[in-house]
Order: structure tokens, then C-alpha cells, then sequence
């Protein structure tokens, strides 16, 4: 007996010897190893003294564990996972050498896709949320001497437009939108996105710069303007959302985008009348308001609209002022359509094609609507719902990779800073020929960077994916806690209050990004905001029970002398005005110049969002940086509360670069219903030792920020107990950092000054301007962006023009193949 264990034993470490010993790993590669012979060993090796048949582990066993395949792929998952993230084996075990961990790992990944393959697909190695699972060290430090990488490039692919990209190019057909003003450079303007209305909701409106006059209020005004809601609809989660293989376009959107395209069109060809009666087209609304014959609010008769024309005057309107069609105003009308759609022309075939199309429904409907109906055609095209980066032209060089070139090379340019289409200079430089090389990308995006007048907000949009402050409007908050926090929480001022919130930090990021110096680290650690009047009460303090009773009281003994001076008992005016008085919260004085926020034109009545705003400084000794402002602390809660673990999790996971594996579904991810006790006192049962490991990564990063409540506000007490603000960070991945804190602003102040923490920042970038996770050969791309964005500064600009101009932005693998090394 003790022979054969001897025998295998040593059948263990040969194989494991020829792992790590001589073999060379190239990242990508396919492992061309078995189940038996190389996972069962590292099994056996690493995981079964733990997760063994009697007693094991977490209640895993991995004894009988089999061949990856589809009954067994959760638990391959939560291996992979395990050992990807180093979790396991645990620390106080022998470790797999680097390579073999990776080999292992990827050995997985390449098992599980080809098992679910027809059950759903693997993808969580493809997950932003999970590109962390890449070892830190081994992207920015030595790499083992037989790891050896090779170019990097992107797989080709077709990237399925954002909902935001899509309105805004929809809504260049139908509206101008103002031009820069360098004197008020917040102000929207043309080139911005489609902002979100009062209500969070991204729509498209139809000729609210001609409506001079309507019947009823803010919801009325708001139901009978004709507008479309964005149709390509995406989750509205944490995280970056704009990666390629995310979304389809389903036959239900592609439905809606025929009715909304007849829409757009008519009102191309017809403006207001497309969607009004004529006598409701008048400079004077008197004569219209006569006609008014009841209640009409909501209705689309309730609605005057100037003469003055407004749209943009196209070949579409062209070509449906004729009596008669030609093939050439045919043409120009489909030309016209195609580049706003697409961005780039039509070649002659796609234009014979659409052209017989439009012929086609005109010879069966008519002129009027055979045009709508052919036209329409060409908003389903494939190019106006998809970038392409096919890389169909170009000779593969010795990797297979091939280079982006002219048109493919352009927008992905454009794209990678604008939602409409290239400006007049970028597009010669495709037309001619100056598409085609690293200096030519780099020559455009310099220069449209240094423009103010070219509109990024793809820039903007990586901070709000990054940051994840622009969700605090849709966390629906219950009204006696939301009421319980001091702000308030009649009808629906708190959420207008986050939305304006959201246009706040936008300009504020904005100003910090035109200065383009320690970008990352003031974003963290600045002491300026950008506010409204109602973030006097955001910014403000959250009093005592004491100090509450003891400010009512204070009021209306105010009241009762100057009611004694005046001999007079105070008007019902006087007492609604008292009775507004929030005495709950000790406001924060906000004062500091005038400055605009980018917010829409008038589209919903008297509701709309107003865009001046001031930039104030904010209570030192309470708020630090974008992270303590009630935008960021708000889209961090939930309904009742604060969010410690989901706050903790985000800077775990943004600024530290660490990864959390999934929760098992075995697990009853809950905090207990004590209304009596505070959240770190209900937060007890994370410290139970399954869950710990995982909650010690997370919770003591959250809890410092207990020193504000659900709402945003600074706070000293919670349940009239002192608030502990205290925290710890733990495993960060740099020693320096490691240790506790006293409290939000400590923590902040650490991970700011961090090397680790603004490479992290780095690899966000990375993943947003590429549209995928980072791979160990992308190592060099990583490094040297951040080494150019620390060398200038800590400039964005210099470290989006590295990312723009790096191999895993231009080349493409025309397949999902492994790269492959050289002979």
C-alpha cells in the first residue's frame, strides 16, 4: 500500500514537473491538455485535501468531479473562479507555480465554452465585471521568464449601437441642435449625447424649439408632445455596458424602429404638420387657443408651434416637395439618409439596392407613403444599428492580425469619442486615403481632443460607467425612509433632485477634464461641486432627534415675537411657508460663481431641468471628492438604506483592482429585518465565517461611508447611536495601502495617492475604449498608457490618444481564434 502511494505520488509531481518546468505558456493560446492527465492532477494536488469526499470545505466536493460538461459546469465555474482569483488553493497551502495556475484556468475556459456551447454560451471570462480576474501584478510587473507573449490585437467584430448613440444620431435628422458658445461651455450643444428627461427617461422629441404655447402642466405638456423612446434598450446596471457581443437587435426593436423611422421621416418631409393641424401652426396663439374646446391637455391639439422653421431642411424634404420623383432625387434622398444612419456613404451597390426598394413601395402605395415606407428600409440596415471592425481588407501579418484601415480605421476613431458623424476633416482624411496608419489615428484624435467645439461625450460616458454616479434617480427610495433621511420626499422632488444631481457631477467632471492634470486623483480628493440650491440641503447635515425638537422650537418662538411686534397672528401664507421649513437638516451654505450644466432644451413644460448652476466649495472636514457627493453615495443604496457591501465592492473592484466571485445560489444573500439596529449592526451575519471570506473584501471598504445616509446627507448618529465610521483595508495587492481607517475621508485620501489604484483606473480605460477585457498581452499596451498618462501629468487626454493608437485598438483577428505565435 504504501508503494502504490509512493508510485503516485511521484506520477503527480512528474506531471506537474512538466507543467512548469520547460514549457513555454503563451497567453490565448489553446491548452491542448486532458482532463485525466493535467485538471484531475491539479485537482488532486491543490483543491481535494480540502474539498475532499468526508467533510469537505464549503460543502464542495470536488472528489468525483468529472469532465467538464454541462451538469457539472457550475461547479467547473466556481473553480475557475477559485483559482483564477487565487482564492484557492488558500494561502497557508503550497501554491501552483504562476504558469500552471494559468494554463489550469484557461484550461477551463476553453472546456466550459465548448460544453455550453448550445446551452446559453460561457461568457463570464468576457465580463467587464470579472476583468479583474487578470493577475494585477503580472500586467503591470515582471512577467515569469517562459511566459512569453505575443502582439496583441481585438477579434473582429460588429458593435451593436447604444441606445444613446442611436437617439443622437436619430436626432440629427429632426432637430439643430446650437452651436458652441465659448461663454457658456456647459450649455448642450451640438455634438452632445440625448440627455435623459426630468424623469430619467431618454426620449426623442419632436419640434419642442417651435412650441410656443400649451394647455396644461408638466405632465400634459410632456404626453402630448410626439416623441419615441429609445428602442435599443440595454440594463441599467453598475459597470460598463458598451461591449460588442452584449446585445442583439430582436425582432420586437426592429419593429418599433419601422414605426419610429415613418415618424422621423414625415416629420423630415413635413415638420409640425406631420404631427399637427395647420391652424395649430401660427405665431400668434391666440386665434389657436379660441379652438380649444374643453379639456384638451395631454391631447396633440393642445399644442401651438411657430412658422418658423426649425429642422433641418434635407433631400428627404427635397424630394417630397416635388410633384414627381427622379432616380436623382431618389438618390440624393437615400444618400442623404444612408451617411446620417451609418456615417459613411453608400457604396453603389447598396445604393442600386435601396433605390429599387423606394421604387418599389412607390409603384404599390404612392409617392407619399411609398417613399416613408421605402426609406424606412434603411434604418434597419445593418450599419445603422452596427459598427463594423470586420477588418475585411488588409493582408494578416505573421500573427493574423490585420490593420483597421480607411472607413473601418475612421469610426472607429469617431466612435471612440462621438455619437455623430465625423466632422468635415476626418472625414477627408478617410476619403483620402489618411486613414490607414498609427500617426493618422493619432494626428485626428489629437486634434479633435484639443477642440472644444468637436463634442466627446463618449469621454463623459466612460466616467459615468466607471463611477457609476448616475443612478441615484432610479433607486425608487420608500417614502417615510426617504423622509427620515431630511430631504424630501413630496411628489418627485428627490429624484429630480438626482437627476439635476447627475448633470452636476457631469460638469464638474467636465471642468476637472479640461484642466487634464491628476484627472484620476483630483476626481477622488476634489473639494469643489457643482450644485443646485436644493444641495444645500444634499451637502448639508442631518441633525440629532435633539437638535431637530430644539430647531422647531427655536422657529416658533421666532414666530411668536414677531407676531407679538406685529400685533398680528401670522397669514395662512406665513404658516405654509414655516411648515416648509426643513428642520431636519442643518443646510450647507453653497456660493461661488455662475456655471452651466449640460442639460435638454425645453421638452417636458415647466418641468425641465434648468442648467445654471454654481460651482461652491464643499465642508472639508465632511466631503472629499466625487465618492462623498449624494450623486455617487445615493446610486450606492437601495431603498431603505445604505448599500455598504455594493459600495465596498466598488472600490474593491474600480479602484484596487480585486475580484469578487459570484455568491453561491445556495447562499441567502440577506441582511435580517431589525428596524432597531443599525446596518453594521445587521451586517453581523456577513462575518459568519463562509461569508466572511468574501464580505472581509468588501464590507470594511463600505462601512466608512455610514458617516452619510441613504440620501447623501452628513451624519454624526444613526438611530440616535454616534455613527462608526471606522474601516479597514484588506488584501488590496499593495502593502503601503493595507490597514485601517477612521472613516470615508482617510480611506479616500490612501487609495487617491495609490500607483495601484490609478492602474486600475488604466485597465477601466483599457476596457471601455476597447470593448473587452484586458489579456496578459495586453500588458504592454497597459503599461505604457499608464506610464504616458504619469509622465504628462496625469492627463486624460495622453492616456486616451495611448489607448487609441495601441495594437489592441487598430489590429483585429478576423475570428475568436487564439493569436498564435510565430515560426
Amino acid at each position: 500500500m504504501i508503494g502504490f502511494r509512493l508510485v503516485a505520488a511521484l506520477t503527480v509531481l512528474l506531471s506537474l514537473l512538466a507543467v512548469t518546468h520547460g514549457e513555454t505558456y503563451t497567453p490565448g493560446q489553446k491548452v491542448s491538455k486532458d482532463y485525466q492527465s493535467f485538471a484531475k492532477t491539479f485537482l488532486k494536488t491543490h483543491c481535494v485535501d480540502c474539498h475532499g469526499a468526508t467533510d469537505p470545505e464549503g460543502n464542495l466536493s470536488l472528489h468525483d468531479l468529472g469532465p467538464v460538461d454541462e451538469v457539472n459546469a457550475a461547479t467547473w465555474r466556481s473553480v475557475w473562479a477559485q483559482v483564477t482569483l487565487k482564492e484557492m488553493p488558500p494561502r497557508d497551502m503550497t501554491q501552483p507555480e504562476v504558469i500552471e495556475r494559468l494554463q489550469f484556468s484557461d484550461w477551463i475556459v476553453g472546456e466550459l465554452t465548448n460544453a455550453m456551447r448550445d446551452k446559453g454560451g460561457f461568457h463570464d471570462h468576457l465580463d467587464p465585471n470579472k476583468a479583474n480576474y487578470v493577475d494585477h501584478e503580472l500586467l503591470f510587473g515582471p512577467l515569469p521568464a517562459n511566459i512569453k507573449l505575443v502582439p496583441t490585437a481585438s477579434p473582429a467584430r460588429l458593435w451593436r449601437l447604444t441606445p444613446q448613440e442611436h437617439m443622437t444620431r436619430l436626432n440629427e435628422l429632426i432637430n439643430k441642435e446650437p452651436e458652441y458658445d465659448p461663454n457658456k461651455p456647459g450649455l448642450r450643444t451640438h455634438g452632445d449625447d440625448v440627455p435623459t428627461n426630468h424623469g430619467g427617461e431618454l426620449k426623442l422629441y419632436f419640434g419642442v424649439d417651435r412650441i410656443i404655447k400649451w394647455q396644461g402642466g408638466t405632465v400634459a405638456y410632456a404626453t402630448a408632445v410626439k416623441s419615441v423612446p429609445a428602442i435599443l434598450s440595454s440594463a441599467r446596471t453598475h459597470g460598463l455596458e458598451n461591449y460588442p457581443d452584449f446585445y442583439t437587435v430582436n425582432s420586437a426593436e426592429a419593429t418599433q424602429i419601422l414605426s419610429m423611422a415613418a415618424d422621423i421621416l414625415r416629420y423630415m418631409a413635413y415638420g409640425p404638420l406631420s404631427i399637427a393641424k395647420p391652424y395649430q401652426i401660427s405665431d400668434d396663439p391666440r386665434p389657436v387657443m379660441k379652438k380649444w374646446n374643453g379639456d384638451i391637455r395631454g391631447l396633440p391639439t393642445s399644442i401651438v408651434y411657430s412658422t418658423k422653421v426649425m429642422r433641418p431642411l434635407t433631400p428627404v424634404y427635397d424630394l417630397m416637395e416635388q410633384e414627381d420623383t427622379t432616380d436623382a432625387s431618389l438618390q440624393a434622398a437615400i444618400s442623404y439618409l444612408f451617411e446620417m444612419l451609418t456615417f459613411r456613404p453608400p457604396t453603389p451597390k447598396e445604393s442600386d439596392q435601396y433605390l429599387t426598394i423606394v421604387k418599389q413601395s412607390i409603384d404599390k402605395l404612392g409617392k407619399k407613403d411609398g417613399v416613408v415606407l421605402g426609406l424606412s428600409a434603411l434604418f434597419l440596415d445593418r450599419d445603422a444599428l452596427f459598427r463594423p471592425e470586420l477588418a475585411a481588407a488588409g493582408q494578416p501579418d505573421q500573427y493574423g492580425r490585420v490593420m483597421l484601415q480607411d472607413w473601418e480605421l475612421g469610426l472607429a476613431v469617431n466612435h471612440a469619442l462621438r455619437y455623430i458623424k465625423p466632422d468635415a476633416e476626418l472625414r477627408a482624411a478617410i476619403v483620402e486615403g489618411r486613414m490607414r496608419t498609427r500617426a493618422d489615428v493619432k494626428r485626428e484624435v489629437e486634434r479633435m481632443l484639443a477642440d472644444d467645439t468637436v463634442r466627446k461625450p463618449r469621454v463623459l460616458r466612460f466616467f459615468r460607467d466607471y463611477f457609476d454616479y448616475d443612478l441615484g434617480g432610479y433607486i425608487c427610495k420608500d417614502a417615510k425612509a426617504l423622509a427620515d433621511t431630511g430631504v424630501s420626499n413630496r411628489g418627485q422632488a428627490h429624484y429630480r433632485a438626482m437627476f439635476d444631481s447627475t448633470a452636476s457631477t457631469d460638469r464638474l467632471i467636465e471642468l476637472i477634464l479640461k484642466d487634464d492634470r491628476d484627472v484620476f486623483q483630483r476626481l477622488l480628493t476634489t473639494n469643489q461641486v457643482v450644485a443646485t440650491k436644493a444641495d444645500e440641503i444634499y451637502f448639508g447635515e442631518r441633525r440629532t432627534r435633539k437638535e431637530e425638537i430644539a430647531a422647531r422650537k427655536a422657529a416658533q418662538e421666532q414666530a411668536a415675537k414677531e407676531a407679538a411686534k406685529t400685533g398680528k397672528e401670522p397669514s395662512k401664507a406665513d404658516k405654509r411657508k414655516a411648515a416648509q421649513v426643513n428642520h431636519k437638516v442643518t443646510p450647507t451654505q453653497l456660493t461661488g460663481p455662475e456655471i452651466f450644466a449640460r442639460v435638454s432644451r425645453r421638452s417636458f413644460g415647466t418641468g425641465s431641468m434648468e442648467p445654471e448652476r454654481i460651482l461652491a466649495k464643499i465642508p472639508e472636514d465632511q466631503r472629499l471628492g466625487i465618492l462623498t457627493h449624494p450623486s455617487w453615495l445615493v446610486s450606492h443604496s437601495d431603498a431603505m438604506d445604505n448599500h455598504a457591501i455594493r459600495r465596498g465592492r466598488w472600490i474593491r473592484e474600480r479602484l484596487l483592482g480585486g475580484g469578487i466571485p459570484d455568491v453561491p445560489i445556495t447562499v441567502d444573500a440577506m441582511l435580517p429585518d431589525e428596524p432597531d439596529k443599525t446596518l453594521r449592526e445587521r451586517m453581523r451575519v456577513t462575518r459568519e465565517e463562509y461569508c466572511w471570506t468574501c464580505h472581509k473584501k468588501m464590507d470594511p471598504l463600505g462601512l466608512p461611508f455610514e458617516m452619510y445616509n441613504h440620501a447623501g446627507l452628513y451624519r454624526e448618529t444613526e438611530l440616535e447611536k454616534p455613527v462608526d465610521t471606522t474601516g479597514a483595508i484588506i488584501d488590496s495587492g499593495d502593502p503601503k495601502l493595507d490597514g485601517e481607517v477612521a472613516n470615508a475621508i482617510e480611506l479616500i485620501e490612501k487609495i487617491a495617492a495609490s500607483e495601484r489604484a490609478e492602474q486600475v483606473f488604466v485597465r477601466h480605460a483599457f476596457r471601455f475604449w476597447m470593448g473587452r477585457n484586458e489579456t496578459l498581452n495586453d500588458a504592454p499596451v497597459l503599461q505604457a498608457a499608464h506610464r504616458v498618462y504619469k509622465e504628462n501629468g496625469g492627463s486624460m487626454n495622453a492616456l486616451i490618444v495611448s489607448l487609441l493608437t495601441s495594437d489592441a485598438f487598430l489590429y483585429r483577428t478576423r475570428n475568436d481564434a487564439a493569436l498564435v505565435e510565430s515560426d
